[in-house]
Parts: structure tokens; C-alpha cells; sequence
């Protein structure tokens, strides 16, 4: 049978990767294009020091690594592709040597071999080391370098061997397309390559490949200081030119610096200059390539070297008789998030990009990609990957430099998990924000939203607390943003009425006569319910994982709103939108906006305020009603996401400051507050309500992950009906577990391993404060056989917290609160 005709735009690292994917995957028909001579053709590739350090904060990132010093590992070559010389990352600080038992839990999480070694170890596996400078470090020994450009070679002789073409010195001038889809490829020698799909893998030439289809890729492309030293006696004799290296590769994060050997040289890298951009037009012309000289290589610069130097004869004495010999500032990418751009083209089918990769995930990369092509799905979680999670505002030039700039000086920083944005901020506001900031709002930045995370008017109540509400003392990382007015903001939610601004969640409008239909065939609950309703469902990828979960109102016959979780999900229902246009997919987060009005008083808060009935007879719980709110038209939603009575009451962006001004001026006599996220989590954890792409994503099956209940059993026909079926009646091996602190006060982030009989077994996915039952909730995927009363431990930083696996919901499990 005919496979599509594949072109692959870039034959570095990761287009060679691609090819060797694909043709393994029986794809025969692959075309491999470069502007540049094979095999060395001047791209990031061709300089890259080659070093891969496996352990991420993203799973998904760490198992891109993993799957390429596998494969590297693996691959028949004249020579080594990979030497597993192990990773050392050393502290000089207590910061940092913290930050290395936070990336510990990190590897045990994943499955990466690790540990945190102390100063003597240190200098047994680094003798260049001062042993009096380091105060520790993390061993990684599966860490290492990576030959890129002689795994080039093998990989593209694999794929050739196998039917892939390969051509350098060849530019794509042009992407050719008819229909909305592309048709091929025009080259600069005037030829014509057909193809039913483009993958660009270019590099940082990426955007401008993209610009051939009208694509915005965001990435930047930056220099990066390497220099290599002259010959160090102390490595004269370790190693010869067939090996290269036996000391580990070697990181000094205090100063943003990276070290290998070459022989019996050190190399050099720094991350500790000013940003560099190199635009495109100004990347030198070379007459040939070679090691010396490519587009990718800019010329060193070396006052912006001098600090790196001097710190590295601090750490390393070997160097302070040694001098540099040679350097380049590397041309490589950023992008606003430091992730990679995988994915389809949102107007040109069949045009993808795998751009903004390091060599360190290249393999891992190429296989999720040949996956999507081949099979449709990937088995690595990829919605912090893929090109469409930006909005279009971060896809501008002027958004991309600046944030891939700050990632750049960035990059070692020990940085939180919620630790904003310096810039740019007010990006996007609510029509809240002003009242928000008149009651002292602490913002938090994500998604180019401002979220209040607490407000200092309620600092005041902390004193009120009753005895059993007020919060103990937290460790110096857990109470970084974090303060205890949360705990007032959750005390005074579960008391009386609180305000939460619910705007910066994406809403899509899904309109037209075929809406039902269409909703029904992407959502595990039944959609063709009366006008009126509102359901909470799945969506699936084709193996049953869970993409998004979504609460779907029926506003009118055919008309819904979906609450949805941004715009990967909005980019979905636009792929998966029928061709008649019987269904119109629309944006209206922007255009509206959303209160949260939950408590116990608040029936007493809206009623007065309306002439429609607010009864739990009339709004039953999941139902939604058009109302006039002192006369402000709304959608009131009797939904619950903090486990109160309450609703999301939506209405157009013009009335937002007027309705929430209403609801203030009212809710006074009943003591109202404005409650922030961080109360927020805390109170959704305390009913067991999941947060995708944190609690589960593609990786996890809706009974692995406690969302049974979201899949309507009698339906049929959905996507990713055929995988589950039948899966509600097995027990499965691993689920998202509810855990408890034994100890009452240990609040652990995110990400921790968890231990039990003694052996990592899971990882912690949220966790927060639980200010009603008084103990800290982390939720974990763990294996089924912790049941409810199992003893386990999780490893912050240095030491272990005892745990139990606890019955869900903790806080009011016969839902008589939300339901009164």
C-alpha cells in the first residue's frame, strides 16, 4: 500500500531523526531537503556541544531525553554517538544545592537514575573540580554527550537505506498548496517536489519557513557563547581523539555556565551575557562549511565571556594558567515558554513543524512527531509542545523576543512553579481589574491573564480565624506567593459569599444546526439534552486518553457555550468542525466575562438582586438560566467549582465592571469578599475536583483518573469510545490517588516523587492547603494497590513526608452543600 509522500524541510539533527522515524514506521516516501552541504549543513546541529541532561520539571521533556540517549546509544556508527560520561550539576550555594534535591525528586519521579552526591564524591568524579567551592551535586549516570553530527550521518544512511532521499545545497523556496492543504514544495534549482505533507525541521530558520504558509512559528533565534580552552595538562593523556571525553559533563548553574571535555581541551559554554538575537539577514555567508565556519556560527565576543572566565578559574583552578584558544556565539532557539513547536499548520493541512529543539530531545521529538503522522496520536503527553497552545497575541514578534529574551537569562535560574513573568504583564485583564487592584490583589501571571491570587483587604480577617482554621507556618519555598489571607478567603467562601473572578477561563461558542452532532461525536456525555442544561464531559483522543475536559451549557437548540481549557482545545473543535459549515466555532473569552458567586449566603446575595427565580427549585444544580441581574443581562450557571452553593454567572465584557460593582454593593450586609486562586485550589482539591493537564492528560484513561462518572455509559460513537469500552469494569493498574499529610503542616508543590514500601512509586500532581479539614491534600498518581489507609512518603527537597491515602471527596461528599 502507498504511503504519503513526506518532504522534510532541514536535515540536522532532528530532520534526520524524523526520517529515520517515519521509514522505520514503513514510510517510504521521504524527501529530505537542506540549504546547506550534507552532512555538516551549518545549522544549530552542526555546533552543538552535544550535551544531554535528561532531568526536566516536564515529564514530557525528560522522556524526550530518555528516548535519546536510547537511540543515540543504539546507533551503528564509526564511532560513538553517545557517551555516557554521566551528568554532574554542582551547588556553590544552599539555593542551589536546595534546587538540586528539588530536581532529584524530578528524576525519581520520572524514572531517571539519580542522586545527590556530597562534596568528596564530587571531586572523585571531577578531579578539575575545588572541592572547597562545591557544596554538593546532583549524579545523573546516564547522562552525556552526544555526537550530533556523527549521528546525522548513521541516521541518514538508516533512512536512505530504508528509501528516504536525502539532498543538500537545495533551499524551499516556496510550499505549494491548493485547497487549503499543501501539494509540495518549489526548490530554488526551479524543481517541483510533490507532497501530501511538510514537516519543517529547521531550526532556528524555522520562522521563515513557516512565513511561506503564513505562519507565525514563535521562536527567536539567539547566540550562545562556547569556547574551548588551549591543552590542560591535567587531562593531557586521559583520553584519546576516539573517545573525547570520560569526565562527566559538567554544569555550574550559580554562573549560568556548562562544561565537556574535547580531548584534552575543556569546552566551555555560558549562558551569563546579555541576549544576543541574530536575525537572519545578518548570519554570515560562508563559502562551504566546516567546524570552523557555518551561518550558525557568529563571531566571539569576548568581553561578553570575561565573567564567565573568571568564574570558571574559580570553580576549576586547572584553568587559571589555562587561556581561551578559541570561541563562537551559537545561533540556536527560544521560545516564550522554553518548550518546542510541534504541530499542524491551523490553515494548511498537511504543513507541520518539530522546530525549537535541542539535540538533547531530537530523537524524542522525531518519534512523537513520526507517531502523529503515522498514527495519529503520540504516547508522550504533548500539550506543553504543541505550536497551537499560544494564543495569537504570543505568536507576535514583538511578544516572542521579549519573553524568549527573559528565558534566556533565565534558563539556570532556580526558579518556583509560580513564579511569574517579569514582563510583559497586563497583557490581558478583566473587567474586574480595577476593582481588583483597589482591594489589594496580588497578581499572578499566567497565560498572558492577571489572576489575583489573594487580596490584602482580606488581611484583616486572618485574625478572625476560628482556632481550627488558622493556618500553621510554611517553609520558606511552599509560602513563596503564598500568603495566609488565603486561608480567611476559604474560611469566609465556606461561611458566607465570595466573589471569583472566573474570566481568564477560555470559553468557545459552538453554534449552527449541526452543533449537536458535532459535540456529540467529541464528548463522552450526552449533548442532545434540553435547553438548559449544562454537562460536564471528556474529550478522548483516539486510545482513550483524556485531551481536555469540558463543561458544555446548551443556551439555546443550537447553541452552545464550552468551557474548555484554552486554546488547544479551541484549535480542536476548529480541526474537527465539519466542511458544510453547519457548525461555526467561535472565540468569546475575550468579548465576555465571568463571576464566581459561591458560599452559603449566596442565594441571598443574587436574589433580591433579580426577578428571575434562583431557587434550587427552579436552577437545579448543572442547570443555567438568561436572567437580568439589576438589570445587567446574564447566563447564571449553577456550577460549583469550590463545592458551595453558587454560580458562574457570565454576562458581555461592557457590563463586567457594572456587575461586579452590584454584587459588592449587595453582598456587604452578608460580609462578601473577593477570593483569589489561591483559596481557590485549595477549596477545589478539598472536593477532589481535577485540573487537566496537571491531574491527567492524554496519558490517563477517565477511571484511571476518577472521571468515570464524566462518561455517559449508553452513548456510543464518540472518539476514543472503542478504547474505553469495557474499562469501567476492570481495575486498573495506576490511579489519581487523594493523600493527606500526616503531619499537618508539610505543603509539597507538585511533582514530588512518592514512596511507597520503600520504592518511588508515583508523583505528586496538585497539592494545596486544606483549610476546611486543616491538613495539607496532594493528589498522585500512584499504583492501584495503595487503597484508601495506605502509609506512603513523599520526598520534598531532602526529606520525607508521611502520608495517607484518604476517601474522596474530603469536604462534604454527599454534595449537600452545592445542591441546597
Amino acid at each position: 500500500m502507498s504511503t504519503p509522500r513526506v518532504v522534510i524541510i532541514g536535515a540536522g539533527i532532528v530532520g534526520a531523526n524524523l526520517a529515520d522515524e517515519l521509514t522505520e514506521r514503513g514510510w517510504d516516501q521521504v524527501t529530505v531537503l537542506d540549504q546547506g552541504p550534507l552532512p555538516l549543513t551549518g545549522g544549530s546541529t552542526s555546533h552543538a556541544p552535544g550535551l544531554v541532561y535528561q532531568t526536566n520539571a516536564s515529564k514530557t521533556m525528560t522522556q524526550f531525553a530518555s528516548y535519546t540517549v536510547e537511540k543515540l546509544l543504539g546507533l551503528d556508527a564509526d564511532g560513538w554517538c553517545f557517551n555516557q560520561v554521566g551528568g554532574l550539576e554542582v551547588a556553590t550555594t544552599p539555593e542551589r544545592l536546595a534546587d538540586l534535591h528539588r530536581k532529584h525528586g524530578w528524576a525519581l519521579s520520572w524514572g531517571v537514575p539519580a542522586e545527590v552526591i556530597g562534596p568528596d564524591r564530587c571531586l572523585e568524579l571531577h578531579p578539575l573540580l575545588d572541592k572547597d567551592k562545591v557544596l554538593g551535586a546532583l549524579h545523573t549516570p546516564t547522562d552525556g554527550l552526544a555526537k550530533a553530527s556523527r549521528a546525522v550521518v548513521a541516521l541518514t544512511a538508516r533512512a536512505e537505506a530504508r528509501g528516504a532521499v536525502f539532498r543538500g545545497s537545495t533551499r524551499v523556496t516556496d510550499v505549494l498548496q491548493q485547497g487549503g492543504r499543501v501539494t509540495g514544495v518549489r526548490t530554488d534549482a526551479g524543481d517541483e517536489i510533490p507532497a501530501d505533507i511538510v514537516v519543517s525541521c529547521a531550526g532556528f530558520w524555522g520562522r521563515a519557513v513557516g512565513e511561506l504558509v503564513g505562519m507565525k512559528v514563535p521562536l527567536l533565534p539567539l547566540a550562545h557563547q562556547y569556547a574551548r580552552t588551549g591543552q590542560l595538562p591535567e587531562l593531557v593523556g586521559r583520553n584519546d581523539e576516539r573517545i573525547e571525553a570520560r569526565l562527566p559533563i559538567l554544569r555550574h548553574q550559580d554562573h549560568d555556565l556548562y562544561y565537556r571535555e574535547h580531548n584534552d581541551c575543556l569546552g566551555i559554554g555560558t549562558y551569563a551575557h546579555r541576549p544576543m538575537p541574530a536575525r537572519l539577514a545578518d548570519l554570515p555567508e560562508v563559502d562551504g562549511v566546516s567546524e570552523q565556519a557555518m551561518p550558525s556560527m557568529l563571531p566571539f565576543t569576548e568581553a561578553d565571556f570575561a565573567p564567565s572566565w573568571e568564574h570558571s578559574r574559580q570553580l576549576l583552578p586547572a584553568l587559571r594558567d589555562a587561556k581561551v584558544e578559541t570561541g563562537f556565539n551559537g545561533v540556536f532557539s527560544f521560545t516564550p515558554d522554553n518548550g518546542p513547536l510541534i504541530g499542524e499548520s491551523p490553515d494548511v493541512a498537511g504543513f507541520w513543524i518539530a522546530e525549537a529543539v535541542w539535540v538533547t530531545h531530537s530523537s524524542g521529538v522525531a518519534k512523537a512527531v513520526a507517531q502523529l503522522l503515522t498514527d495519529g496520536r503520540s504516547e508522550f503527553e504533548l500539550h506543553g509542545c504543541d505550536v497551537n497552545r499560544f494564543d495569537e497575541l504570543q505568536t507576535t514578534d514583538s511578544y516572542v523576543d521579549e519573553t524568549a529574551q527573559r528565558n534566556f537569562v533565565e534558563i539556570y535560574d532556580v526558579l518556583h512553579p509560580l513564579q511569574p513573568k517579569l514582563s510583559p504583564r497586563e497583557v490581558k485583564v478583566s473587567p474586574f481589574y480595577d476593582r481588583q487592584k483597589e482591594l489589594g490583589a496580588f497578581f499572578l501571571e499566567a497565560h498572558t491573564w492577571e489572576r489575583p491570587h489573594w487580596y490584602e483587604a482580606n488581611a484583616r480577617l486572618v485574625k478572625d480565624l476560628p482556632p481550627e482554621w488558622q493556618p500553621p507556618s510554611r517553609d520558606a519555598w511552599s509560602a513563596m506567593f503564598h500568603s495566609p489571607i488565603a486561608a480567611a478567603e476559604a474560611w469566609r467562601t465556606r461561611t458566607a459569599v465570595a466573589l471569583y473572578d472566573m474570566t481568564p477561563l477560555k470559553r468557545i461558542e459552538v453554534a449552527g444546526p449541526g452543533a449537536t452532532d458535532f459535540l456529540q461525536r467529541l464528548t463522552t456525555g450526552k449533548m442532545d439534552k434540553s435547553v438548559g442544561s449544562v454537562t460536564y464531559a471528556l474529550l478522548l483522543d483516539q486510545a482513550g486518553g483524556v485531551r481536555s475536559d469540558v463543561t458544555v451549557a446548551r443556551l439555546d437548540e443550537n447553541l452552545f457555550q464550552v468551557g474548555a481549557n484554552g486554546n488547544l482545545d479551541l484549535d480542536y473543535f476548529r480541526r474537527q468542525a465539519p466542511d458544510d459549515n453547519s457548525v461555526q466555532i467561535r472565540d468569546i473569552t475575550g468579548g465576555t466575562c465571568c463571576v464566581g458567586v459561591w458560599g452559603p449566603l449566596a442565594r441571598d446575595l443574587v436574589q433580591p438582586l433579580s426577578d428571575a427565580d434562583f431557587s434550587h427549585e427552579a436552577l437545579k444544580y448543572f442547570r443555567l438560566q438568561r436572567a437580568h441581574i439589576a438589570g445587567i443581562p446574564v447566563v447564571a450557571m449553577r456550577l460549583s467549582y469550590v463545592g458551595e452553593l453558587g454560580w458562574e454567572i457570565y454576562t458581555s465584557a461592557e457590563y463586567g465592571r457594572r456587575l461586579w460593582d452590584v454584587l459588592w454593593e449587595a453582598g456587604q450586609p452578608l460580609g462578601v469578599i473577593a477570593g483569589g486562586r489561591a483559596a481557590f485550589n485549595s477549596l477545589r482539591l478539598e472536593k477532589g475536583y481535577r485540573a487537566w493537564g496537571t491531574d491527567m492528560t492524554t496519558e490517563h484513561t477517565p477511571y484511571e483518573a476518577g472521571l468515570g462518572f464524566a462518561v455517559n455509559k449508553k452513548k456510543t460513537g464518540y472518539v476514543g469510545h472503542e478504547a474505553i469500552a469495557g474499562l469501567e469494569h476492570e481495575t486498573p493498574a495506576r490511579r489519581l490517588a487523594c493523600l493527606t499529610v500526616d503531619d499537618g503542616r508539610s505543603v509539597v508543590l507538585g511533582h514530588e516523587p512518592v514512596f511507597l514500601d520503600g520504592g518511588a512509586a508515583g508523583y505528586v500532581t496538585s497539592a494545596a492547603f486544606g483549610h476546611t479539614i486543616g491538613k495539607p491534600i496532594a493528589y498522585a498518581w500512584l499504583p492501584s494497590s495503595a487503597v484508601e489507609g495506605t502509609s506512603v512518603e513523599i520526598q520534598y527537597f531532602d526529606r520525607k513526608v508521611r502520608a495517607t491515602v484518604t476517601a474522596e471527596p474530603l469536604v462534604d461528599p454527599d454534595m449537600t452543600r452545592i445542591r441546597r
